[in-house]
């Protein structure tokens, strides 16, 4: 509860001290912009929060539904944007460099920074601040996009740990009379949906795991033999 709290008043005082009103972020389905979201909405009034769905060709079914869901349970202003006709341009400019259309992780991230420059765009023109949805456990680990994802004028959960993003979002639900953010949000695999079938999983430890490695090493200044010690795999460590 304390750190909800405090997170709600870094949003709404770094938003207002900084000129704006409103702001906009991505929503995607997933608990980080869910959270996200729901921060902002209890900061500055729903009426201030304006959410973009970008799905792609890889999104699911229930990344849409769950994202509109929590927009309608909330009273948040949503549009869908789809990018696959933007990412097909791309893809075809890029088909004509010596690296050829992009594959793999580079395609990856150009989904995410067409997102990112949707969401700047519509910032640009309505004068809101665009909030960024990224957590700390993605961040420390570089399991994030520059330009992508990371673009935008604040970063609401950056030292929010994964595991934390889901007790937050708990919590969030407890206290309210009706779930704020839809339990199916919390309930599926975390996946960032740039390919087929993925899951955070395919590149990352357990985000139980992955999180108490970096506290010991972020946090607490523990060495590589010290967190070994604890009892974590070396080359999970490393």
């Amino acid at each position: 509860a304390e750190l909800y709290g405090a997170l709600v008043v870094a949003t709404r005082d770094y938003v207002r001290k900084s000129g704006f009103s409103d702001v906009c972020l991505g929503l995607s389905g997933g608990v980080d912009s869910a959270l996200v979201a729901t921060i902002a909405a209890d900061a500055l009034g729903p009426e201030h929060v304006h959410v973009v769905l970008m799905p792609s060709r890889y999104s699911s079914d229930h990344s849409i539904t769950d994202a509109l869901a929590l927009a309608s349970a909330q009273g948040l202003d949503a549009i869908t944007m789809p990018i696959e006709d933007v990412h097909q341009a791309f893809v075809g400019t890029l088909a004509s460099t010596p690296e050829g259309g992009p594959l793999g992780l580079t395609d990856e991230n150009l989904q995410s920074r067409i997102r990112g420059v949707l969401l700047m765009a519509r910032a640009n023109a309505n004068g809101w601040l665009v909030l960024t949805t990224g957590n700390k456990s993605e961040m420390a680990v570089g399991y994030a996009t520059i330009y992508g994802d990371m673009a935008g004028g604040f970063a609401v959960i950056k030292d929010v740990p994964k595991t934390m993003v889901y007790d937050l979002a708990r919590h969030r639900n407890a206290v309210s009379e009706s779930p704020a953010i839809p339990q199916s949000v919390l309930d599926k695999p975390p996946s960032a949906e740039l390919r087929p079938d993925q899951t955070d999983q395919d590149s990352l430890p357990r985000y139980e795991v992955l999180d108490a490695i970096l506290k010991a090493y972020v946090e607490d200044d523990l060495g590589l033999d010290d967190i070994v010690g604890l009892g974590y795999d070396a080359d999970v460590v490393r």
